[in-house]
């Protein structure tokens, strides 16, 4: 079992930057893929990053590209996602999760809210 906690999410400026933590609990993250989902309200939820578990490979959306970066700290059990120049479009409920082959773990999400 995975325990998944995300923090950082804030109202922020467009244009902003904003920083996302998932911290785990119960195992070590690096036998896991870690990803990065989002919700914006009344849409389905949405892939933004990944961060394979067993090599530097890393993808992202296109709508995220060049603008978030996704990176993990084995040895702190924890996963960051950096976003920079943000947009009001990015305003969503952002959710970390783990996984193997599917994404098993899940946490409770942090909202974003990005104002023009």
């Amino acid at each position: 079992q995975v325990l998944l906690v995300e923090s950082g999410g804030a109202l922020v400026q467009a244009g902003g930057s904003l920083r996302l933590s998932c911290a785990a609990s119960g195992r070590t993250i690096s036998g896991y893929n870690m990803g990065w989902f989002r919700q914006a309200p009344g849409k389905e939820r949405e892939f933004v990053a990944a961060a394979r578990r067993s090599v530097s490979i890393t993808t992202y959306a296109d709508s995220v590209k060049g603008r978030f970066t996704v990176s993990r700290d084995n040895a702190k059990n924890t996963v960051y996602l950096q976003m920079n120049s943000l947009k009001p479009e990015d305003t969503a409920v952002y959710y970390c999760a783990a996984g193997i082959n599917l994404y098993d773990y899940w946490g409770q999400g942090t909202q974003v809210t990005v104002s023009t």
